[in-house]
């Protein structure tokens, strides 16, 4: 990371299921714009929205619910750029500087990938051992450095 390239802030839940701590799964969803790239949810902090709140937007927006506990918050706000082909897309953002929660479904809760404006088309479970067989090249070493921590924590 550059400090004259643009970050765009952002947030990203790392959605347990609603068995923890019993069972440690963790949501990923395959993106509807490119095939066989899996990630966690995430979304853009609009202007005056905190981050805590754009979380719950965001959820509800991508995956049809925000019935969700924050279990834990990653302390810092960790970046990355994108890669070349997305980066002409999303001018004038280089990449994302992102505030990360471990977040569990509630009991209730129920996933609906077709929202108003669909950004996945699918979704798994999967253990925290899988995690790293199914995600986006590029957003592998944040992914690494998050669940690093909250299994440091004790929370994965």
């Amino acid at each position: 990371m550059s400090e004259d390239k643009l970050y765009r802030p952002n947030v990203a839940a790392i959605i347990l299921s609603n068995e923890y701590p019993q069972k440690k799964e963790i949501f990923l969803a395959e993106r509807s714009d490119m095939s066989n790239i899996w990630q966690f949810p995430q979304g853009g902090i609009d202007e005056g929205e905190s981050a805590e709140e754009a979380l719950f937007r965001e959820l509800e927006e991508e995956i049809g619910t925000d019935k969700v506990k924050i279990v834990a918050e990653f302390p810092e706000w960790i970046s990355y750029d994108f890669p070349q082909g997305v980066a002409k897309r999303m001018k004038p953002y280089a990449g994302q500087k992102q505030r990360y929660y471990l977040v569990k479904l509630k009991k209730k809760a129920i996933i609906n990938l077709e929202t108003k404006h669909p950004e996945f088309i699918s979704h798994k479970f999967v253990s925290v051992d899988e995690l790293f067989d199914h995600v986006a090249h590029f957003k592998k070493p944040v992914y690494e450095k998050v669940v690093k921590y909250f299994k440091s924590e004790g929370f994965l």
